[in-house]
């Protein structure tokens, strides 16, 4: 593994609220789980987690067994295809609000409980999730994959991270897990508005189109890995930091105010930053050590105190009580599920 790289993992709940069109049908839940090699098991520890790659291949296993690419989330399914002819049209606009506007006109069609709009007020644009009927937990869902998804397109289409200023969610939105959002979209979220949707500077809506047919088909055989993970904000505070620390896994980690210094910021400078990112220093600490035990449990020629050792605990034991409060599992239980899913 790559001494500056430990992927996010993404919290069970995100496994919960996917699966909840295929539960509502009464499917063979486990069977779709382990075809994505997510272990049902892990459904019932809250705390757990799965890798990308593997969230990845499930929204690819509901695709294919929904034959809808909502996932059956919404009332009626969205065709298999779809969004690849919203894509073949998308590359031949000239900018990305042609884009946007191009890509909404073919989902009002397609989309019978919600509908996606472009707003422009003076210097801010936004785009909003309007629920055409009463919002329950699977449409809520939905919308928010929307936003995620199609906010993972409109970067790839210009070949940059477009920054968001804000993210909007109801009021009264269930966010099993927690700041999630925030990081995965690296901009606050807000529960003051009434629809779902983001904000960003409308001057972005101006930017070319760069990509082309033969582009396209790369990006289409990366879906929807690539729109998971592809365009992350690498340069956050939060990340150069998780980047910074993962040198140092198998070792004591440097302290806040090193790392301060090292920054060229006073450590309140410091706290404050992580603060605006939904962020503590702790807690990247934290992550980045779960995170990486959850790849090397994958790995089975390595013992746990192995993986203990790569991760700085001078004892197996220790490990096995961080790991347990990371996840709700202890790393043998964790390795089990991963390595035998069945």
């Amino acid at each position: 593994m790559s001494p500056a790289v430990t992927s996010h993992t993404i919290a069970i709940p995100q496994v919960i609220q996917i699966i909840q069109g295929v539960r509502q049908r009464g499917m063979d839940v486990d069977a779709i789980l382990q075809r994505a090699g997510i272990a049902p098991a892990l459904l019932d520890s809250p705390l757990s987690r799965v890798t990308q790659a593997q969230y990845a291949a499930l929204m690819k296993v509901l695709r294919r067994v929904c034959r809808d690419e909502l996932w059956g989330l919404c009332s009626r399914p969205v065709k298999v295809g779809s969004f690849a002819q919203v894509c073949q049209a998308l590359v031949h606009c000239h900018t990305l609000g042609d884009a946007l506007r191009t890509a909404f006109r073919f989902y009002h069609l397609m989309l019978q409980d919600f509908v996606p709009r472009l707003q422009v007020r003076g210097n801010t644009a936004r785009v909003v999730m309007v629920t055409l009927r009463e919002r329950d937990p699977l449409l809520a869902y939905a919308e928010r994959s929307f936003c995620f998804l199609g906010y993972g397109v409109m970067s790839w289409l210009v070949s940059r991270r477009i920054p968001l200023s804000c993210v909007f969610y109801p009021p009264g939105t269930d966010m099993p897990y927690g700041t999630e959002a925030e990081r995965l979209f690296q901009a606050p979220v807000s529960h003051a508005q009434p629809r779902m949707g983001f904000e960003f500077d409308a001057s972005w809506l101006s930017l070319p189109i760069v990509q082309n047919p033969q582009s396209l088909q790369e990006f289409m055989a990366q879906v929807p890995k690539v729109l998971v993970v592809k365009y992350r904000h690498q340069a956050s505070l939060s990340e150069r930091i998780r980047r910074m620390l993962r040198r140092y896994l198998a070792s004591e980690m440097p302290s806040l105010e090193q790392v301060s210094e090292t920054l060229a910021m006073t450590p309140q400078t410091l706290r404050r930053r992580l603060r605006d990112e939904g962020q503590g220093y702790q807690a990247i600490k934290d992550n980045l050590r779960r995170d990486a035990a959850i790849e090397y449990l994958s790995q089975p020629e390595l013992t746990l105190a192995d993986i203990a050792g790569r991760l700085g605990f001078s004892e197996a034991s220790t490990f096995h009580r961080a790991f347990k409060g990371w996840t709700g599992l202890s790393p043998g239980a964790y390795r089990q599920t991963q390595l035998h899913p069945l």
